[in-house]
């Protein structure tokens, strides 16, 4: 007869040999792409996008009625439907597509991958501006709260996105927390920020700030001005040490802040088109942006070694967004 180890024993023993240790951490690439396929997530703005969600504007857009003005406001909108088109006037939605058809093209001829949001529905106007109900960051993505009450419902068709493309989602926002990915913005892979205002507010951020301080990132929350929407307005880093800012819609301490960070600055004019603050870098140093800059702004960014590719957006930018609102990159390069 031999002897045997008791069951309780063979049980613990098992455990033991096969305990996973914490470290390397979820993040790492060696554990996305062991567990999850591909190493998902960004840590900066400018590093060359490979992955990128968008939506192509269409069946929703139907809720639009140009027939519906509310003068009071300057809008088109309807309060009792929920929804508001502010700008002067409609595009055909053949046109709206045709100008996301070829900022879809001129990423693809890039080499990037597009994805799309499935299933969305109920007149979600905005969706189209993909920025907004997320929040990428090292190893997965953020799921914001949307700030007003025409774009809540985004954040379902968004998790279901994520959840067909095997994407980690890290962090539901809950709570009174509202944050919108416009208002989101890495300055390098060490620090973010976040712009509060009447789409977002502390709670929101401080969510946010817990998943990344986890990932030993500091997030600088400011003040937008007035009734600023999103820091993608104002602020875009468009190479590596390097923003493109309109210095009247920040704070004069964060405009310090990134002088302490050493980043360099370009300012706009106010005779530039606002939207070109809105542009994409695909990598650093090179943009992707509308039309409407300045001589002079060109010259900067040219002096500054930056180069650019510009596509007509003007129809896409009535709904409210533009070239960086209608992207969320998934997956950059690192820096």
């Amino acid at each position: 007869m031999t002897d045997s180890a008791p069951p309780g024993w063979i049980y613990n023993e098992t455990v033991r040999m096969f305990a996973t240790p914490g470290d390397p951490p979820f993040e790492s690439r060696d554990e996305l792409v062991r567990h999850w396929g591909r190493a998902w997530g960004v840590d900066n703005d400018v590093g060359a996008i490979r992955s990128i969600l968008m939506h192509r504007p269409g069946p929703e857009m139907a809720v639009v009625d140009p027939a519906k003005r509310i003068e009071s406001i300057g809008s088109f909108g309807d309060l009792e439907k929920g929804w508001y088109f502010q700008s002067d006037s409609v595009p055909p939605l053949s046109e709206m597509q045709e100008q996301h058809d070829a900022f879809v093209a001129a990423l693809k001829a890039r080499g990037v991958e597009v994805h799309f949001v499935d299933g969305v529905d109920g007149g979600r106007l905005k969706s189209c501006y993909t920025r907004d109900p997320l929040i990428m960051v090292k190893g997965g993505a953020i799921v914001c709260r949307m700030g007003t009450r025409i774009r809540r419902g985004e954040e379902l068709a968004v998790t279901r996105t994520l959840a067909r493309l095997g994407i980690p989602i890290l962090r539901t926002l809950s709570g009174s927390a509202l944050m919108e990915g416009g208002s989101f913005a890495w300055i390098n892979p060490k620090t973010a920020v976040i712009g509060c205002g009447i789409r977002v507010n502390r709670e929101g951020a401080e969510q946010v700030a817990e998943v990344l301080r986890r990932q030993g990132v500091e997030l600088l929350a400011i003040d937008l001005v007035g009734y600023d929407i999103h820091i993608d307005g104002s602020f875009l880093m468009i190479d590596r040490d390097l923003a493109l800012v309109d210095p009247f819609g920040l704070p004069f301490s964060f405009l310090e802040k990134l002088k302490d960070l050493r980043i360099r600055t370009i300012e706009i004019t106010p005779a530039d088109n606002k939207w070109i603050i809105n542009s994409l870098a695909v990598a650093p140093g090179e943009l992707i942006m509308p039309e409407g800059a300045t001589n002079r702004t060109l010259d900067s960014l040219a002096a500054h070694g930056v180069r650019w590719t510009v596509l007509p957006y003007a129809a896409m930018q009535l709904n409210g967004g533009g070239i960086h609102c209608s992207t969320t990159p998934l997956i950059r390069d690192e820096i």
